[in-house]
């Protein structure tokens, strides 16, 4: 009778990226199209109602494409990343690379794709940076200052020292360096378009310049 013995590998439970602020704007601009369409539809006459739903049908799928939808996936075998028109798999043998510098990117297979809901930010960059400096001049003019070094070091990790770009840049980056030689780690990258999002929008579109141009 066989049973399964415990390995002393790390086991990562599947961790999500999002941008908070995207999220936020893409519910505000979903509810500001809500209204207006909403209204043209209601109130409208002739071919406005019918316009109101083109730009609709048009707009939500863009709206959710580049606001709520973006997202990385990242577990202990591969990396997802769900842009707003593909969706890229990475498993970790084929990540070279994970950086940020004026945007956060992945480099796997002589290609390079972007993550979208990981937005850099030059000027949290900056400050984290001045924080940094600011505190190592404090640490050389008086090292001596706090009684309990302990403490003093656990009140300085907990502050943040780095963007959040580069924060989840550096442990995507850890995890790909981890993991890339496990066996569910291993494979090529594939790349799917998201057409649930491109056909409403290119529908909608056409519907909107049709109606436009017999209006």
């Amino acid at each position: 009778m066989s049973s399964q013995q415990p390995t002393d590998e790390p086991v990562y439970a599947e961790r999500v990226y999002r941008s908070p602020m995207g999220v936020v704007s893409g519910v505000l601009l979903l509810a500001l199209t809500a209204w207006l369409c909403g209204d043209a539809v209601l109130r409208g006459s002739g071919n406005t109602p019918w316009i109101g739903l083109a730009v609709a049908l048009c707009a939500v799928p863009l709206i959710v494409a580049f606001t709520i939808r973006p997202a990385v996936f990242a577990n202990e075998d591969r990396m997802r990343v769900r842009n707003p028109f593909r969706i890229i798999e990475l498993p970790w043998a084929a990540v070279d690379a994970v950086r940020a510098g004026y945007s956060a990117e992945v480099l796997a297979e002589g290609s390079k794709y972007q993550l979208w809901s990981v937005p850099v930010s030059l000027r949290e960059r900056k400050k984290a940076s001045r924080q940094q400096l600011r505190r190592s001049a404090a640490d050389r003019r008086d090292p001596g200052s706090t009684a309990d070094p302990g403490a003093r070091s656990r009140t300085s990790s907990s502050e943040p020292m780095r963007a959040n770009a580069d924060r989840i840049a550096e442990e995507l980056q850890e995890l790909a360096e981890v993991n890339a030689s496990r066996p569910g780690a291993q494979g090529s990258v594939r790349v799917r378009w998201s057409y649930e999002i491109i056909a409403p929008a290119l529908a909608g579109a056409l519907i909107l310049i049709v109606l436009v141009a017999t209006r």
